[in-house]
């Protein structure tokens, strides 16, 4: 088995990325290093105002930064992960 030695190219539009993925072998590549991402396309038209308790809110945003988003979008994803869940 061939090592996989290239490192990713920095693509910085929709277009160049496409052009990489038509045109490249990615079995070439490293790809362990990649995260699952979610795109959000629906405009948020509605909104959630909610007092919570400060240490509730500095844990949140804590949990929020470990993983790299914004703590309101944080918010959002568990409460649409629970909506996805089958009731038991």
């Amino acid at each position: 088995m061939k090592a996989k030695s290239k490192q990713m190219p920095s693509l910085r539009t929709d277009a160049e990325a496409e052009k990489f993925v038509e045109e490249s072998d990615l079995s070439q590549y490293d790809l362990s290093g990649f995260k699952p991402m979610q795109f959000e396309i629906e405009p948020k038209k509605g909104a959630l105002n909610m007092r919570i308790p400060v240490g509730l809110l500095e844990a949140v945003k804590a949990k929020a930064a470990a993983k790299g988003v914004p703590y309101t979008r944080y918010v959002r994803m568990l409460i649409e992960n629970d909506l996805a869940r089958p009731n038991h």
